[in-house]
């Protein structure tokens, strides 16, 4: 099957395929067997309708039709491979010629990936912040397993600062109850703040039974923001007491029998948190440097189109909590965007650069023969699981119907490639030491160096045991 491939910038290329008719022949017997499978004319039994009989009631052109749709996929898919080219985003599909029993040309002008060069690795160099963890650390990760097994005593008395008290909210405007701004049961330390303004005034000096009505402003809901007049009902006072350190306490909440036991191995998970944290940080900094060290021109569709996702994800997730991005701007003055325009302009910045790095770990993941294990594949869908409250079956089964194979294969293998690269890169902290990233585990300990095992080429190839699609299908004439 012959086929040119014309350049038509640095990021997009006109394929022109001209397809000998015989290729054709398997598409076209399966598309008269399909329409005499569908249709009903008199004298014959249905599917055993002649072709010619197709094509007098219904035309040639049609068959044709509905064959080159059926074998565009294919015969595309066939010229990419052929003149190797990274593809960026589906295809626009033409086609140019069909003659009947002789010839059949069409053309796709397509996204690819734009040629670069890859920086030398070993000379990335970053800094980042060593690893600390502070006694004000340690002693609030011990007040938190305090607070957890604190006891709650009643108190026959008014609510006071520091008081635990269980509380009832509704709000009204004008007379008129909000419904969607209730809230029931709600425990509530006084004095703590961060809820409603006014609150604490309101509940203090109120013991058990008794109700205050004070104005203020919701906020959360579909009237957020909005002034109402908010009734606080006062169901229970309590005094939270919280149990001592001591080895008993040590016992009761970790694996350990004395508390000095229990205090060092909080002080051990913090560390571990802090050299994942450190980590991350390693592994922005070194993929920032090599995105500013190999520039090149981005297809403008293919941001066009992310920046417009985004954009959507963004806007559909605050509707759904009843705000706008300038409400979400004002309650999060940290975005550092002082208006709508600004924080989609950052955005779309953000959705360049993740688009740079993608390419630029594809790229890599390339060059070096990354592969993927079955182990990678089943490690994800484990993650994946966790982070959406489901089975792993269910995740797999997710991705089989969806047809997420090979993208969460590219993500596996990006990772990977983002692995190999910080660890080429140098990476050390701002007192000088090497950080070392080689032998980190996803638990934040560091694994004893190994000897390296001989490989053929790198590659590895991959057998997944996956359930079977309950259903599959594909409409319209660009490859999926």
């Amino acid at each position: 099957m012959p086929s040119t491939v014309e350049k038509l910038s640095p990021t997009r290329v006109k394929l022109v395929i001209d397809v000998p008719f015989a290729e054709l022949q398997p598409e076209i017997d399966k598309a008269y067997k399909q329409i005499a499978g569908q249709v009903s004319i008199p004298g014959f039994r249905r599917g055993h309708v002649p072709t010619r009989m197709i094509d007098q009631r219904y035309g040639r052109g049609t068959v044709l039709q509905e064959a080159i749709n059926a074998a565009l996929p294919r015969l595309y898919t066939a010229a990419v491979t052929e003149h190797g080219l990274a593809v960026l985003g589906q295809p626009s599909i033409d086609v140019t010629k069909l003659e009947d029993d002789q010839a059949v040309q069409f053309t796709a002008e397509v996204d690819v990936r734009p040629d670069f060069e890859l920086p030398d690795l070993s000379g990335i160099a970053v800094t980042v912040d060593p690893i600390t963890v502070s006694q004000a650390d340690l002693d609030d990760r011990v007040e938190l397993l305090r607070q957890r097994f604190a006891t709650y005593a009643d108190l026959d008395r008014p609510a006071g600062v520091g008081d635990v008290v269980t509380i009832d909210i509704t709000a009204s405007q004008e007379g008129e109850p909000l419904s969607d701004s209730d809230a029931a049961g709600m425990r509530y330390t006084v004095g703590e703040g961060g809820l409603i303004d006014g609150l604490d005034a309101a509940v203090t000096g109120l013991a058990a039974g008794q109700s205050a009505t004070f104005a203020s402003e919701l906020v959360g809901g579909p009237h957020r923001g909005e002034p109402a007049d908010i009734t606080v009902t006062v169901r229970k006072v309590q005094a939270r007491e919280l149990p001592g350190v001591d080895d008993a306490f040590a016992q009761m909440v970790s694996e350990y029998d004395t508390a000095e036991e229990m205090v060092a191995g909080l002080r051990n998970n913090l560390e571990r948190l802090a050299r994942l944290d450190q980590a991350g940080e390693a592994r922005n900094k070194v993929l920032d440097a090599v995105i500013d060290a190999a520039p090149f021109e981005l297809p403008e569709k293919l941001v066009a189109d992310e920046v417009a996702a985004r954009k959507e994800q963004i806007t559909d997730q605050l509707a759904q909590a009843g705000m706008t991005v300038d409400d979400y701007l004002a309650a999060n003055p940290d975005e550092g965007a002082p208006g709508a325009d600004a924080f989609f302009a950052r955005l779309a910045d953000q959705a360049g650069r993740a688009l740079r790095a993608q390419i630029l770990l594809d790229r890599l993941a390339e060059d070096l023969g990354v592969g993927v294990t079955q182990e990678d594949l089943t490690s994800l869908i484990v993650q994946k699981a966790q982070a959406n409250g489901t089975t792993p079956d269910e995740e797999a089964q997710h991705m089989v119907d969806h047809d997420h194979m090979s993208e969460w294969l590219g993500e596996i293998r990006r990772g990977k490639a983002l692995g190999e690269m910080v660890s080429r890169a140098r990476v050390t902290d701002t007192r000088g030491a090497v950080v070392d990233m080689m032998n980190l585990r996803s638990d934040g300990t560091l694994a004893t160096p190994a000897p390296a095992a001989p490989a053929a080429d790198g590659r590895e190839t991959i057998t997944v045991n996956l359930p079977a699609k309950k259903a599959a299908h594909k409409g319209g004439q660009a490859p999926e």
